[in-house]
C-alpha cells in the first residue's frame, strides 16, 4: 500500500509498504544486478549506509546460476542474506540490449544466452515465472525496450505490444501468487510506461495502464540516448496521467542532478549503475561536485573525501589513504569508493525528503545543484 504523506509542487514524499518492509520515498534503489553490489560490498554493509531498497535483474540471474536453484534455497532474500525489500526488473532490457540476435513474436522473445549462447525464450509469463521463483517484494513487468530513435509507427506498434504484455503479467501474477508453494504470494506488480520522446503515445500509454490498478508504475525508454532536456519533458508532460496515489519509477536514471529534477517532476523511485561503476574507477560524489581520486593532488592529502560525511570510507581513511589503494589496484580501494557514492546517494534521498516534509524543496535542489556544480 502507498500512502501519499506531503507533496511540494510537484515533488511527493510517500510510503510504500510492503510484506518486507517499509520503503519510504523518493528512494534510490541500489543496483545489484546478480544479487551482488559491485564492489564487494555486502548486504550488512548495505544496511549500515542506509539502503532501503535492493536491486536485482531477472535476466541475469535466470542465465547464470538460474532462478529454480534460488527458489530451492526459499528465494532471493534468504539467497542473498537480506531481509529487506527487493526489486527485481523484468529483463526486458537486457534481451533487448544485451542480445545479438533475437526475434520478437506476440508471445515473447526468442534469443541467445550473452553467457552461452543457448536458445531463450522469455514472454510475459516467463518473466513472471521467473520473479515469483525469485521471491522479490516487486516484480516489474516484461516490456519492450524500443530502439532510440525509433520511428513514429515502430513505436506505437511497440507500445502497443507492451500493453498487451502488461495484460498477460497482471493475469499470470495473479495465479502464481494464489500458488501454495511460492515463495512470495505478496509480490507487487509495476507495469512499464513506453513511447520513446513521443509525448502523445506517453500520455496515451500512461492513462491507459493506469486504468489496470497496478502497485505501481514505472517510466522505462529514458536515459537511452535522449538529451536531459527530453527526459524531463517527456517527465514533466507524462507523469500528471500516471496514479499520484501509487509509487513513480524512473528506470535507470540517473545523476543526482537527474535524480533532484526528476524529484520536481513527481518521481520517487530511482535505481541507476552510476555509483558503483563510477566508484570503482575511483569517481565519487560529494556537494561540491565529482572528484577523481586518482588524481596526483590527493597524493598526500589527509583530509577524508568528503569533510562531516559518515561513510565508512570518510569514517576512516584519507583522500590520500583511497588513492594509493586505487593505485596499487587493491580491492579495498575500489570498495571504498563504492560505500562513499552509495551513502552519498542514499542520504541524498534522505534529504529530499526531508526538504518535501518541509515545504522547501525548491530551495534545497537549487542549493544541491550549484554546490556541485562548483567543481
Amino acid at each position: 500500500m502507498y500512502e501519499l504523506i506531503k507533496k511540494d509542487g510537484r515533488a511527493k514524499r510517500g510510503r510504500l509498504t510492503t510484506v518486507h518492509g517499509v520503503i519510504e520515498t523518493p528512494v534510490f534503489m541500489n543496483v545489484g544486478t546478480v544479487a551482488a553490489i559491485k564492489g564487494a560490498v555486502s548486504t550488512d554493509d548495505l544496511k549500515d549506509i542506509g539502503t532501503q531498497v535492493e536491486l536485482s535483474n531477472t535476466y541475469h540471474l535466470h542465465v547464470r546460476t538460474g532462478d529454480k536453484l534460488i527458489k530451492e534455497f526459499g528465494g532471493l532474500h534468504k539467497f542473498m542474506h537480506w531481509d529487506r525489500p527487493i526489486l527485481t526488473d523484468s529483463g526486458g532490457f537486457q534481451v533487448f540490449s544485451l542480445a545479438k540476435l533475437r526475434k520478437i513474436k506476440e508471445e515473447g522473445v526468442s534469443f541467445a544466452s550473452h553467457i552461452d549462447g543457448r536458445k531463450i525464450f522469455m514472454g510475459p509469463e516467463e518473466s513472471m515465472q521467473i520473479q515469483s521463483n525469485l521471491g522479490s517484494t516487486i516484480a516489474m513487468a516484461f516490456d519492450e525496450c524500443p530502439p532510440h530513435p525509433a520511428t513514429r509507427e515502430y513505436m506505437q506498434n511497440s507500445v502497443d505490444r507492451t500493453t498487451r504484455w502488461l495484460r498477460r503479467c497482471k493475469k499470470e501474477m495473479d495465479r502464481l501468487n494464489s500458488l501454495e508453494d511460492t515463495v512470495n504470494p505478496h509480490q507487487m506488480l509495476f507495469g512499464i510506461n513506453q513511447g520513446g520522446t513521443f509525448e502523445d503515445i506517453r500520455i496515451e500509454h500512461a492513462k491507459e495502464i493506469s486504468k489496470m490498478d497496478l502497485d505501481g508504475y514505472a517510466l522505462g525508454g529514458l536515459a537511452v540516448g535522449e538529451t536531459h532536456e527530453e527526459m524531463y519533458n517527456i517527465l514533466e508532460k507524462t507523469v500528471p496521467y500516471l496514479p499520484e496515489d501509487k509509487p513513480t519509477y524512473l528506470m535507470g536514471v540517473g545523476t543526482p542532478v537527474n535524480i533532484l529534477e526528476a524529484v520536481d517532476r513527481g518521481v520517487d523511485f530511482f535505481d541507476c549503475v552510476y555509483p558503483t561503476r563510477n566508484g570503482r574507477h575511483g569517481h565519487v560524489y560529494t556537494n561540491q561536485g565529482k572528484l577523481n581520486m586518482f588524481n596526483k593532488k590527493y597524493e598526500l592529502d589527509h583530509r577524508p573525501i568528503e569533510e562531516g560525511c559518515q561513510c565508512p570510507a570518510c569514517r576512516s581513511y584519507s583522500r590520500a589513504y583511497i588513492r594509493h589503494l586505487l593505485k596499487a589496484k587493491e580491492m579495498l580501494g575500489m570498495r571504498l569508493c563504492v560505500l562513499h557514492n552509495l551513502y552519498f546517494y542514499n542520504t541524498m534521498m534522505s534529504e529530499i525528503r526531508q526538504a518535501i516534509e518541509e515545504g522547501n524543496y525548491k530551495e534545497y535542489k537549487k542549493r544541491k545543484i550549484d554546490g556541485m556544480m562548483n567543481q
